[in-house]
């Protein structure tokens, strides 16, 4: 147990872990899809102009990323890393104007959710950036 879990209040911890978990299972689910090199993954990288052959890059980028993000003492560079991978998604559909809330959106969502999960498990992330109600 880290300094953070004991100052942590528990329903802020565990409320924290399920952000953390769920962003963690859909990063690991996509990112295995691109290392497997899925014809799904191809496709969907033609669709978004991107050359198919990138897809395994992209997807240690991302397995590095995540690594860091679930390591304690390097979390906050991995939600960095990811954060910026990340925008690059956005970027790309917003290229090929992808629809705003499923689409465009949804690397926003993840990040709240790696950003999210993060501050609630970590207080001295909470006293770095303090919510002000």
């Amino acid at each position: 147990m880290t300094i953070a879990d004991r100052t942590t209040p528990k329903a802020m911890l565990w409320t924290g872990r399920v952000l953390t978990g769920l962003f963690a299972a859909f990063m690991l689910m996509d990112l295995t899809m691109k290392l497997l090199d899925l014809k799904v993954v191809a496709d969907t990288m033609t669709q978004m102009g991107w050359p198919t052959d990138k897809a395994r890059l992209l997807g240690a980028l991302q397995l590095t990323g995540l690594a860091l993000y679930l390591y304690p003492r390097t979390a906050v560079l991995g939600a960095v890393l990811v954060t910026g991978y990340l925008g690059g998604a956005i970027a790309t559909h917003l290229r090929i104007d992808s629809p705003l809330f499923s689409h465009i959106l949804f690397g926003v969502y993840l990040a709240l959710f790696a950003w999210g999960g993060l501050w609630l498990r970590d207080a001295r992330l909470r006293s770095l950036f303090p919510w002000r109600g």
